[in-house]
């Protein structure tokens, strides 16, 4: 245990160690249901909005194919994979050498060599995952204004919230938006009635409002 503790608290494992607690914390907050899953939902899609290239993260993905999938997921395995080499090249090669102040930019090396190593492998796992979070695009998005969703979040706001259009197939999850003063929970039937090109999602009110109930 203190030969483990003493690797993933060295340089650079610690840092992917300290981002891997935070991505467990998340999905652990997640699991209890209380945030919903797409708080941090941004693809790299929509990190490159406004930009001519790709560059940095957004860059690293498109790069690998990772666009299309949840950051929150494609960040999880990054960290993850990226943890897992540093841990073990520390384990067996830097504990061993006396590499003094040499080893903070080694180590910043070390860190990126590993996250281009962890993208590949993160993407033959998320490769198969795409069509889960497959979700409407805006040129089809007046179509379903009136149809009826259900809600499948926790709860829905002005920032946050998902439902299921059910489309004859495995369904559609859009997100929704709405005053959370109306109190929307996982279950809730609701209407589509206007689509939010700014934030990709739906505004939704309640089947008996929308009937003039």
């Amino acid at each position: 245990m203190e030969i483990f503790l003493q690797t993933v608290l060295s340089f650079p494992t610690v840092l992917f160690s300290f981002m891997l607690c935070l991505a467990v914390i998340y999905w652990a907050i997640v699991a209890l249901g209380m945030i919903d899953i797409d708080l941090l939902d941004v693809e790299a899609d929509s990190l490159l909005e406004g930009t001519g290239n790709a560059e940095g993260l957004a860059g690293l993905l498109i790069k690998f194919k990772l666009n299309g999938i949840p950051l929150t997921l494609v960040l999880t395995l990054l960290f993850f994979f990226s943890w897992f080499i540093t841990y073990f090249a520390e384990l067996f090669v830097l504990s061993h050498l006396d590499l003094g102040l040499l080893r903070y930019p080694l180590g910043l090396v070390l860190a990126v060599i590993a996250l281009f190593i962890a993208a590949p492998i993160s993407a033959l796992i998320c490769s198969p995952l795409r069509p889960l979070f497959h979700k409407m695009e805006a040129p089809n998005s007046r179509s379903v204004i009136g149809q009826t969703a259900v809600i499948r979040s926790g709860r829905v706001t002005l920032e946050h919230g998902e439902a299921i259009l059910q489309d004859g197939g495995a369904g559609l999850i859009l997100r929704v938006r709405a005053d959370e003063a109306l109190a929307f929970k996982r279950g809730d039937r609701v209407v589509l009635l206007e689509y939010l090109e700014a934030q990709h999602a739906y505004r939704v009110i309640t089947e008996a409002e929308f009937r003039g109930i």
